[in-house]
């Protein structure tokens, strides 16, 4: 039986949401009430036990548990009703979050409002549509980061790799189990088949865990991987459609092993294609080389879908976590994929298990997380990617400042930017002030993203190739400026601007970084810190 709960207005005794605000300098938490009532809040308290909800005839332009957009500021009018959520100073979400374009998604109208909700990676799933329809999603994709110099959403094309799938049925069939099926091998719900024999060209089975088999399904085999090449034609063909679109990124599917990654690097460099390689975990097979190809790519992706389907599920949370750790300790950006938000394909509110699942990669140190079908097919992608926000910045804000000893020993023995990211961030979080950095190659404002200081990296740069890759990483708000010669007039129109936008305020102290593998206006031997105080 449903309780309920009334709520009586605010508007007697809150203030107004900017008087809630917190000064610069201070780390006071705040809650904010962001929309007074004409009549009493209604709360549910559902008699379903796995998943949340409320009543007020929401629809997807609505936010669920949202007070805050990307950037951190408070909203006034998003919701219909009261919205609680704790935030602090700077309170930029730091993890990224990775959307699938599809049909549900695929137009300008909605790309937009996913960018604006908070999807930072746009992902094309080569495995479904075709060229043309990908080649109207990168182009509305960049004509929306012409628009802007302090937001960008970056490309990633994945790959559909050497996958093996049920071919297609005119309507799904209801398997039982205790049945026999055959599969003809001819190409390529969670159920499972114990193989009773074999032929040349079919394979009989007894269905164990029975559901309804629909059109181009992937069939995994428990414990080992297709003996198919990684990289497929077709993959081939699509990785080139990707060097002629200049897309930021490659989520190479089915790695097994280095030499894959440094095939596809090899091939680019010939192609002179400055994109970033992220290998997907997810085949039995690359586990026992996960050094060797995390080392030879520039990211990875935890794919937890069919990495579940040839391991035994067990696994799967304990290599997550793992292979978090591995990329965090070799500077190199991480996504948790699969299942995040499952349940809003089809549902406006996620359940309290999802919830937690996108904790968990936060606090395990995550750059990003990722919707798949959510944002492809789903009913709700923005109430989804709202959700994704949301946590994630509630988690962040929970979270401990690392200790600085945990990077100290890796940092003296790697080069001297890591020494001055270790310590950038030590000033930053002591002081509470954001990190200003200017780079040309990224390397700097991805050391200081390894370190994770507690407010938002403003990685300026005059690169746009940069601005893209650094929207993957924890905590990084690239921001494409040209410099000039003088590095006071630099550094002068980048605090305006920061200011413009709303990102920091007059009175405000900034720790800023001069540092990184090319010298801008420094002498290569010379590495600045500086706190300074934001003055209009």
């Amino acid at each position: 039986m449903a309780a309920t709960a009334s709520v009586v207005p605010p508007s007697a005794f809150m203030p107004s949401t900017t008087d809630c605000l917190p000064s610069a300098g201070n780390k006071i938490a705040e809650f904010f009430f962001h929309r007074q009532f004409s009549t009493p809040l209604r709360i549910l308290r559902s008699s379903t036990p796995t998943r949340c909800s409320y009543r007020n005839n929401a629809t997807d332009s609505d936010a669920i548990a949202t007070a805050f957009p990307p950037n951190g500021s408070a909203l006034s009018s998003i919701d219909s009703y009261l919205q609680l959520t704790q935030v602090t100073l700077n309170s930029q979400r730091k993890t990224k979050i990775v959307c699938t374009i599809g049909p549900s998604t695929s137009s300008r109208d909605m790309i937009w409002k996913m960018a604006e909700a908070g999807m930072n990676v746009a992902r094309l799933n080569m495995s479904h549509g075709d060229h043309a329809s990908h080649q109207k999603t990168i182009d509305l994709v960049k004509e929306y980061n012409a628009q802007f110099e302090e937001k960008v959403v970056a490309i990633m094309l994945d790959t559909k790799g050497p996958e093996v799938r049920s071919g297609d049925v005119p309507k799904p069939i209801l398997l039982k189990e205790g049945q026999e099926f055959n599969f003809t091998i001819k190409r390529g719900g969670m159920m499972s088949f114990a193989v009773k024999s074999k032929t040349e060209d079919s394979v009989k089975c007894e269905v164990v865990d029975g559901g309804e088999l629909k059109s181009r399904r992937h069939l995994n085999v428990r414990g080992k991987s297709a003996t198919l090449p990684s990289i497929t034609d077709k993959d081939w063909e699509d990785i080139k459609f990707g060097v002629d679109n200049q897309v930021d990124f490659y989520a190479v599917s089915f790695v097994k092993d280095a030499k894959v990654v440094l095939e596809l690097k090899d091939y680019l460099k010939r192609c002179s294609a400055d994109i970033s390689a992220i290998v997907k975990i997810e085949s039995a097979d690359s586990i026992p080389n996960l050094h060797s190809i995390i080392s030879a790519s520039d990211g990875a992706m935890v794919a937890r879908g069919d990495l579940g389907a040839e391991l035994p599920i067990e696994e799967v949370p304990l290599l997550q976590e793992e292979i978090i750790r591995r990329c965090r300790s070799m500077q190199k950006p991480v996504i948790v994929a699969t299942n995040m938000l499952e349940s809003m394909i089809d549902h406006p509110t996620p359940t309290r298990a999802e919830v937690s699942d996108i904790a968990i990669a936060v606090r395990e140190g995550a750059d990003a997380v990722m919707l798949s079908g959510e944002t492809a097919h789903g009913k709700f992608p923005l109430k989804a990617v709202k959700v994704m926000h949301t946590v994630a910045l509630r988690t962040e804000s929970s979270l401990p400042l690392i200790s600085s000893s945990l990077g100290q020993s890796a940092a003296h023995k790697n080069h001297m930017s890591d020494r001055f990211a270790l310590h950038a961030t030590e000033i930053a979080n002591t002081l509470a002030t954001p990190v200003i950095v200017f780079t040309r190659t990224g390397s700097m404002a991805i050391a200081l993203s390894h370190y994770r200081p507690s407010s938002t990296i403003f990685a300026f740069t005059n690169v746009e190739r940069v601005k893209q890759r650094l929207a993957l990483y924890h905590g990084a708000m690239p921001i494409y400026m040209e410099f000039t010669d003088d590095v006071e007039e630099t550094f002068s129109q980048a605090l305006k601007l920061l200011l413009l936008k709303g990102l920091v305020s007059e009175g405000q102290y900034v720790t800023l970084v001069q540092s990184g593998a090319q010298p801008i206006w420094r002498r290569e031997s010379t590495h600045h810190i500086q706190v300074r105080k934001v003055q209009n």
